[in-house]
């Protein structure tokens, strides 16, 4: 294990929402001893004061990182979004601190698309509503209304990581798989690429949305979409909470158009178990609804602390970006007698000539470099002579532009 120039012992991280033990475990076999752990999210004046002299930040879904709490991380170097997504970070000004920000975003793929097919089942089954009479001592022994998959058209709106699983779980199950995604995505098995949404729809029998959330998908199932889908057809959205109209499903299912649905994901969903939960969706037939946990599985979660963890500690000790949302990806290998340098800087012109032109100017050697950029910042690895590498560090930190600067060994 090659020692950093700052004790691992000292490095300080705060992990959030009951992450999974797998991931502080990690971080103690890697010699990283100062790691606290809490079962909850935190408001954003807890975690203004609790993110102060944090290193690395560990958080899931329900932490919302603002820029009033980054503004307040005086050392904070990463956060780890122990999820899929990353809405939950306000991006822009993690980038323009220089923070990392890395997620996992394949680790609960099996996890979603299991779920997704056993509610194909029980939808179509119209399983739930039987299984609530049961329980309430009424017999409904029916077959009306309820259909075999085989045979059916599944329509899935999002050809990513988990969209492109349940269409192979799908045709596994004798259903034909049509699917939509705004890129030309290549096809598993005979499933095919329909570039119409709205064709898409009206074609298929079950709908499952897996789009992340922004700009171009939010309330993308609105009143008109779902107005394109069959008469008993089916809706599942365990993607994001804004993509779907709630209220536009609620009419379509009162209507008799849709005769299922299964949602997981909610425009404004509770900050922790036991907290009062609303939907309109509420005790209509043949309507699943789950509280997030999509990827709840401990499979997943435990994938997902590994995931991460292994991501955070190569960019503590090697200075590799790789995944980040917001530093430019990096990742230079680590070379013999050299002492690391890493300089984050904002995407002006001229600072690289100026960090070559300074070191150059004082004898110093550099026997690596790595420079990448974004739209916001310059991202730079330098490996230089042993030597001299604190004078070094010190001409680095005076360099126009200089966000952050930091001696990995």
């Amino acid at each position: 294990m090659k020692q950093t120039s700052y004790p691992r012992n000292k490095v300080k991280i705060l992990l959030l929402e009951n992450i999974s033990y797998s991931a502080a475990e990690e971080f103690f076999e890697n010699g990283y001893a100062e790691v606290e752990r809490i079962s909850g999210a935190l408001s954003e004046d807890q975690l203004v004061e609790a993110v102060k002299g944090v290193h690395i930040l560990g958080i899931r879904s329900k932490t919302q990182i603002t820029e009033k709490v980054i503004a307040n991380a005086d050392r904070l170097l990463a956060i780890g979004c122990f999820c899929i997504g990353t809405n939950q970070v306000n991006l822009k000004a993690a980038t323009e601190k220089g923070i990392a920000v890395f997620n996992a975003p394949y680790s609960n793929t099996r996890s979603v698309a299991e779920l997704v097919i056993g509610l194909c089942v029980m939808l179509i089954r119209k399983i739930v509503d039987k299984s609530t009479a049961a329980h309430k001592g009424v017999w409904m022994k029916d077959a009306k209304g309820s259909f075999e998959l085989r045979g059916k058209t599944l329509g899935i709106i999002g050809y990513g990581n988990i969209g492109s699983q349940v269409s192979v779980m799908a045709e596994a199950m004798g259903l034909n798989v049509i699917y939509y995604d705004i890129v030309t995505k290549l096809p598993h098995g005979n499933a095919k690429q329909i570039r119409d949404l709205p064709e898409l729809v009206k074609q298929s029998d079950i709908i499952t949305m897996h789009v992340p959330s922004d700009s171009t998908t939010r309330n993308m199932f609105n009143e008109e979409m779902f107005s394109h889908m069959k008469k008993g057809g089916i809706f599942i959205n365990y993607a994001r909470g804004e993509v779907a109209d709630l209220d536009a499903l609620k009419k379509f299912i009162d209507n008799g158009t849709i005769s299922g649905a299964a949602i997981d994901v909610f425009p404004q969903e509770p900050e922790k178990n036991g907290d009062a939960f609303e939907s309109v969706l509420q005790n209509l037939p043949n309507v699943i609804l789950t509280p997030h946990i999509g990827g709840s599985t401990e499979e997943a979660q435990a994938n997902i602390g590994l995931d991460v963890t292994a991501k955070l500690i190569n960019y503590l000790e090697a200075g590799s970006s790789n995944g980040s949302h917001t530093v430019p990806p990096l990742n230079l290998p680590p070379q013999e007698n050299t002492h690391r340098i890493l300089h984050i800087h904002e995407n002006i012109p001229g600072v690289l000539g100026e960090i070559n032109s300074k070191l150059s100017g004082r004898g110093i050697n550099i026997l690596g470099q790595y420079l990448k950029t974004n739209e916001t910042i310059g991202y730079v690895i330098l490996d230089v002579d042993t030597q001299l590498s604190g004078e070094a560090f010190e001409i680095l930190k005076e360099v126009k532009g200089t966000l952050k600067t930091r001696v990995l060994y």
